[in-house]
C-alpha cells in the first residue's frame, strides 16, 4: 500500500468511521475465568464523557503489556521486543495502532508502519499484540468509532467506591457484563498481578 493510498483511505475512513484516541488504562483479571482484560480509555470529543473499551486477552500478552506499562526490562527480548528490534533494524517505524473492527466476539487491529522509503504498510494483528508493540514503540493507539459504539462502557461515578463485587461468569450475556464493568470501581483497574 502506498502513502497516497493510505492518505486517501484515511480521509475516507475518518469521515465514515473516525479514529478515537485511546490509551491503556490498565489491566485486570476477570475473577470468574481468571482471564486478563486490557482496559482502553477513550479520549472522547466531549471531555465530560468518560468511557472504556475492555478487551479480553491472553495471559502472555497481558504480561508483555504489563512489562511495557511499568517500563521494566525483561533482561532478554520477549516476542514483542524482538518484533520492535527487527522493525528498527530494517528501518521501519510503527506509526499507529488501530483497533479497527469486531467480528463475532473477536477484536481486530492493524499496525501502520512506515518504511525507510516512506511507503506505508498495514499489518493485521491481534489487539493484544498490537498494543504491546505500540507501547514499546511509543506509537499512538486508536479505536474506531464503530468498535467503540459496540464495545464501549461508560464510566459511572462511584459514590461509595465499593466497586461491583463478583464478575459475571464467562459467556454471560452482554448486558450483565456491561453492567458489571459499569459498576467497577476505577481503583480496581490496573491491579493486575503477573
Amino acid at each position: 500500500m502506498t502513502a497516497d493510498e493510505v492518505k486517501a483511505g484515511s480521509t475516507r475512513e475518518e469521515s465514515e468511521d473516525r479514529k478515537i484516541p485511546a490509551e491503556v488504562h490498565g489491566l485486570m483479571m476477570e475473577p470468574n475465568s481468571n482471564q486478563p482484560i486490557v482496559i482502553l480509555r477513550l479520549h472522547e470529543r466531549d471531555p465530560e464523557e468518560s468511557s472504556v473499551v475492555p478487551i479480553w486477552i491472553g495471559i502472555f500478552e497481558a504480561g508483555a503489556i504489563q512489562l511495557a506499562i511499568e517500563g521494566r526490562d525483561p533482561g532478554r527480548p520477549m516476542t514483542h521486543d524482538l518484533l520492535k528490534n527487527a522493525l528498527d533494524l530494517v528501518g521501519a517505524e510503527v506509526i499507529e495502532v488501530v483497533v479497527r473492527a469486531i467480528e463475532g466476539n473477536t477484536f481486530l487491529a492493524v499496525v501502520e508502519l512506515v518504511e525507510r522509503s516512506g511507503e506505508h504498510r498495514l499489518l493485521d494483528a491481534r489487539p493484544s499484540d498490537a498494543i504491546a508493540l505500540a507501547l514499546r514503540a511509543g506509537a499512538p493507539l486508536f479505536v474506531r468509532q464503530s468498535v467503540a459504539d459496540l464495545a464501549r462502557v461508560r464510566q459511572s461515578d462511584q459514590e461509595d467506591g465499593d466497586g461491583a463485587g463478583e464478575a459475571p461468569a464467562a459467556g454471560t450475556d452482554e448486558k450483565k457484563m456491561k453492567k458489571w464493568l459499569e459498576e467497577l470501581d476505577p481503583k480496581t483497574l490496573g491491579k493486575y498481578e503477573m
